[in-house]
């Protein structure tokens, strides 16, 4: 009787444990980060961070003001969308075009009413 309750014990012991291991989630291998596929051109970039002088170098060096990224915005859209106002004046006197729109529909007008960026509203309601 003995040896029966202690086999007994050991193949509750023995099951729980396998059923135990299989209902566990695997652990993670590795950690892993998910990077943006979006290609942003460097002007992009460079109208988003707000510097200046990088926007005027680049358009000096022959970058297209009308260039949209893969998220589908052009450097004045983006200059909007972020009320970049002084960006946007640069971007304009070299050619940029404020009534393109992506694929949404969206012009750099739209952004900026999105945003709610007073100063881009302005100057683009100007050109109009």
């Amino acid at each position: 009787m003995k040896k029966t309750v202690i086999y007994l014990g050991l193949a509750l012991v023995a099951f729980t444990n396998v059923s135990m291991a299989s209902n566990h989630k695997p652990l993670a291998k590795e950690n892993y980060f998910e990077f943006s596929t979006f290609y942003r051109t460097p002007l992009t970039v460079a109208v988003g961070k707000g510097d200046i002088e990088i926007v005027k170098k680049f358009i000096e060096y022959g970058a297209d003001v009308n260039q949209k990224s893969e998220d589908d915005m052009t450097p004045l859209m983006i200059a909007a969308r972020y009320n970049r106002v002084e960006i946007m004046k640069i971007l304009l006197a070299n050619g940029a075009r404020p009534n393109d729109k992506n694929e949404r529909g969206f012009t750099a007008l739209k952004y900026a009413q999105l945003s709610n960026a007073t100063d881009a509203i302005a100057i683009l309601k100007e050109l109009k």
